[in-house]
C-alpha cells in the first residue's frame, strides 16, 4: 500500500486503456485541471450513482475547466458496457494490475463489516495544470460527493 498523497505533491503520471481501448495519459490533460476518481466497480450500485453524478455535472465542471477521469480495476470491456448502461459522458479507465491506484493511495487495507481485506478505497484527487495534487480525498462516499467537490472547488 503507498502513501496517500498530499496537496502540492506531483500527481504520479500515468498512462491507462478506456472503455474503447485508447490509451488515455494524464499528461494529455496538461494545462488542465483534471478531477481524477478512483472507484471500485464499474455496474454496481454506488459506483454507478458516483459515475452519473459526474456525468450530470460535467458540463458545470468543464465550464470551469476540469476534465473528468474515474478509474477502476475493470476491464475495458466492461467500462464499455457501463459507459452504454448508464450513458456516461466521463472517461472511464482501466487499471486490472492496479498501478495507479496504488501509486495514488487509492487501493489498500479496508474493513467491512468485521473483515480486513485489500480493495478500491474510493478516492478523488484534484490536479491542477501543472500536474500537481491540488485536493486529495479518501475513503469519501459515492451519493452527495460530486456536489461537495463543486462546492469545495467554489464552482
Amino acid at each position: 500500500m503507498s502513501a496517500r498523497l498530499t496537496p502540492g505533491d506531483e500527481a504520479p503520471a500515468f498512462t491507462l486503456p478506456d472503455a474503447d481501448g485508447n490509451k488515455v495519459s494524464l499528461a494529455d490533460h496538461k494545462g488542465r485541471k483534471v478531477i481524477v476518481y478512483f472507484y471500485p466497480a464499474a455496474l454496481t450500485p454506488g459506483c454507478t450513482k458516483q459515475a452519473c453524478d459526474f456525468t450530470d455535472n460535467l458540463d458545470v465542471l468543464a465550464g470551469a475547466g476540469y476534465d473528468v477521469i474515474g478509474i477502476s480495476p475493470d476491464a475495458p470491456e466492461k467500462l464499455a458496457k457501463f459507459r452504454e448502461k448508464e450513458n456516461l459522458k466521463v472517461t472511464l479507465l482501466a487499471d486490472p494490475d492496479k498501478k495507479v491506484l496504488d501509486a495514488y493511495g487509492a487501493y489498500g487495507e479496508k474493513k467491512n463489516y468485521g473483515k480486513t481485506y485489500m480493495g478500491v478505497i474510493r478516492s478523488t484527487i484534484v490536479v491542477d495544470e501543472q500536474g500537481k495534487v491540488e485536493h486529495a480525498l479518501y475513503n469519501v462516499r459515492a451519493t452527495g460527493h460530486v456536489a461537495k467537490i463543486i462546492k469545495d472547488l467554489g464552482i
